[in-house]
């Protein structure tokens, strides 16, 4: 259910700047199943941990350091995928499959780099919160931690899964020709 629009939605200040994702709304006081209009689909995993009550409703499920874990883990996210797709909810339907991705992500990097840690150093503090090196280099590989591994895997599966869902794509067709100016800034890969 779509309350009625924001005139002005709530902002703060944002170090992030992203032509595919607004990082300047106030996360904490929007509450996205009331307001889809103000979602944006962005690059990758970009608002994951951020977009509520969906952060709240997947979160405590979302786990990949054993292989049963990340099957209990996809199975139910893949579930609430379904569920939101169910209730034609797209904004959360998309960050299921957010969750998914993230899991496939974070698993593959501890499973290429002990502890999960890939690049020499802390991050720089004004680049928190972004993703990229910031000219720190890469860790070497560790040998591949074979349970990791399989949990990417897993979470690699119930990703495609999520990506390729006939009714996922039927309902982001409509969200974007509802909410969304210049489909071009929409990315989900």
């Amino acid at each position: 259910m779509v309350k009625e629009n924001f005139s002005e939605p709530p902002r703060k200040k944002s170090r992030v700047q992203s032509k595919s994702f607004d990082y300047s709304l106030d996360f904490e006081k929007i509450n996205f199943k009331e307001h889809p209009e103000l979602y944006r689909i962005g690059k990758g995993e970009q608002g994951v941990l951020s977009v509520e009550p969906y952060k709240s409703e997947i979160l405590p499920y979302w786990r990949f350091a054993s292989v049963e874990k990340a099957e209990e883990s996809s199975n139910k996210i893949y579930d609430l995928f379904l569920e939101y797709i169910k209730n034609q909810d797209f904004v959360g339907a998309d960050m299921a499959r957010k969750f998914l991705q993230m899991g496939y992500t974070r698993a593959r990097r501890y499973a290429n780099h002990k502890g999960g840690e890939k690049y020499d150093g802390p991050v720089p503090t004004d680049k928190k919160g972004l993703s990229g090196s910031h000219g720190r280099q890469e860790l070497p590989r560790t040998s591949e931690d074979k349970i990791k591994a399989e949990a990417a895997r897993i979470f690699k599966q119930k990703w495609d899964d999520a990506r390729a869902n006939p009714d996922y794509l039927a309902l982001k067709e409509v969200f974007l020709r509802r909410f969304t100016e210049n489909k071009s800034e929409c990315h989900d890969y």
